[in-house]
């Protein structure tokens, strides 16, 4: 008579698959290696611009986007919209540089469920990954109560932007200037041409109601300064 065989051992659960989407290769590399320690995620690939993006999410279906805003020739926030409307099941979660008080509510409008700072550190990534995983909305408490106030016509709700008419385009050439940087330096970051940012420099003045290169260097510090803690 034969021995009964040993039970099977349980099936190893299934990772979660994401897709890490960043213009900086070595910061794809981090995010993917810090990813993979993780028992039940991966990454199923790593691209560097929207178009590779689109692809990717066609060919692979990942469970889960993870994405910078600065992409270069396309904004992020055009990059979230276009799977939004493509790929509607994949969540997105914003992993940016971008201050959250700048872009957090802009990436949910284009439809984003969370948002995270690269200043966060890792651990708190995942527990992002996770949390817009499981079909909650990621937010850091501080945007959190932002958005509570907002709903109940609080402070947040009642606080006049000056910038709400900008393109969200312009709204990222604004905080660079904002933050110090020069036409070249603002071509550099972002790959685009001199004509085309002079171009969102002069929509902006415009928009804004600024008279002069002076005045937009003005109104750009101090509309960022007073939104970046």
């Amino acid at each position: 008579m034969k021995a009964p065989r040993p039970p099977l051992p349980p099936p190893r659960s299934v990772r979660k698959q994401i897709l890490v989407v960043d213009d900086h290769p070595m910061t794809r590399l981090g995010i993917a290696e810090r990813i993979r320690i993780e028992p039940d995620l991966t990454v199923s690939a790593d691209v560097g611009t929207a178009k590779e993006a689109l692809a990717a999410v066609g060919k692979l279906a990942p469970d889960l986007v993870l994405a910078d805003l600065s992409m270069g020739e396309r904004s992020g926030l055009e990059l979230i919209k276009d799977l939004h409307a493509l790929h509607s099941s994949v969540p997105v979660l914003v992993f940016s540089m971008h201050y959250e008080t700048l872009y957090a509510e802009r990436a949910l409008r284009a439809g984003a469920r969370g948002y995270i700072m690269k200043s966060e550190g890792a651990e708190k990534l995942i527990a992002a990954v996770r949390c817009v995983l499981s079909g909650a909305v990621y937010l850091s408490p501080m945007m959190r109560d932002r958005a509570v106030h907002r709903f109940a016509g609080g402070p947040a709700a009642a606080e006049a932007d000056n910038a709400a008419a900008l393109s969200d385009r312009e709204l990222e050439v604004f905080e660079l200037i904002g933050q110090g940087l020069g036409t070249r330096q603002i071509t550099e970051r972002l790959r685009l041409s001199t004509s085309t940012v002079e171009t969102h420099r002069s929509h902006i003045k415009e928009k804004l109601s600024l008279g002069s290169a002076t005045e937009l260097v003005r109104a750009a510090v101090e509309w960022t300064a007073g939104r970046g803690h």
